[in-house]
């Protein structure tokens, strides 16, 4: 049986209680089952992600280098295998095979590195997880979350929280958000999207120099990564001298790079940098869950929400 690193259970038992124990039990078993299904032999320390276990493998059929990746059971984790079909390898991981109803894949193998890991320099991060982007707008398979069908639910819950929640934004903040929602929100090709694309989830690789991880897989505009991405270089834009500045130029290098439109990429941006102001005050970050550090990540959060305004 492989071991269970350690993190993964403290993290997945915190964070779902009994059910979470329940499958952290089962888990030994169902890698134990999919190794011998789909032939594979282990090859590499377990390692995991934020809700999975990651087991390398080698596939002994064709000798290749890959990994078993079992998620916990959730809804966000269900179209993740339809997304790595649609790419089939282009920009991310490939696909060997699924099994559906243990949210298990076995997936291509790239190096554990990351770009988070191995570029501290900003723009590089938004330049390549840009061109990537580009690659990974691809039509959308059927049956995908469209995240034009979430518009009126964003807006809903910004004025819940706007009205709930003691709060520094000013109004024309939420009023741009707002706006977003309606403008661009309603009406979304139907493209898939990654939902999830930082540089955590993109990993150096020998097939191409990067490949993508972990999608959500979204229908809707590929200009909504801009904003997933922005929220990843947190730390690095709590220091800036002049954070309107140094936010646009990123966000522009993101577009140029993913050959999208300079205001659409803003636009969604501040939109999450509001969902993340009035997120963190509800449940914290994953970067500061509590205490002085919580209170100056949220201010950051207003600040990068009422700078990307208008």
């Amino acid at each position: 049986m492989i071991g269970i690193p350690e993190a993964l259970v403290r993290g997945t038992i915190d964070r779902e209680g009994d059910r979470g124990a329940a499958w952290i039990a089962e888990l030994p078993s169902i890698v134990e089952d999919l190794l011998e299904r789909w032939d594979c032999t282990p090859d590499g320390a377990v390692t995991h992600g934020g809700v999975g276990v990651i087991v390398p493998v080698r596939h002994r059929p064709t000798a290749r280098l890959c990994v078993v990746k079992v998620s916990f059971p959730h809804p966000g984790n269900v179209h993740e295998p339809d997304a790595f079909e649609a790419w089939a390898g282009r920009g991310a991981v490939r696909l060997h095979r699924r099994d559906d109803a243990r949210f298990a894949l076995l997936l291509e193998r790239a190096r554990v590195s990351t770009l988070a890991a191995l570029e501290p320099d900003d723009e590089t991060v938004m330049a390549v997880a840009g061109r990537l982007n580009h690659r990974l707008a691809v039509p959308a398979p059927p049956g995908l979350p469209r995240l034009r069908d979430r518009a009126d639910e964003w807006a809903a819950e910004l004025r819940k929280d706007a009205a709930g929640l003691s709060h520094a934004l000013p109004s024309r903040a939420l009023d741009a958000a707002l706006a977003t929602t309606r403008e661009l929100g309603r009406v979304q090709p139907d493209t898939l999207v990654h939902g999830d694309l930082h540089a955590r989830n993109i990993l150096r690789a020998d097939r191409e120099p990067w490949l993508a991880v972990d999608p959500k897989g979204y229908a809707g505009d590929p200009a909504y990564d801009g904003g997933t991405l922005l929220k990843s270089r947190a730390l690095n834009l709590m220091a800036a001298d002049d954070l309107p500045r140094t936010a646009r130029r990123l966000l522009d290098v993101f577009a140029e790079a993913a050959q999208l439109d300079r205001e659409r990429v803003r636009r969604w941006a501040q939109l999450h940098a509001v969902q993340a102001a009035f997120w963190g005050r509800r449940h914290g970050f994953r970067i500061a869950r509590g205490g002085p550090r919580l209170d100056r990540v949220t201010q950051f959060a207003d600040r990068l929400a009422e700078s990307l305004a208008g």
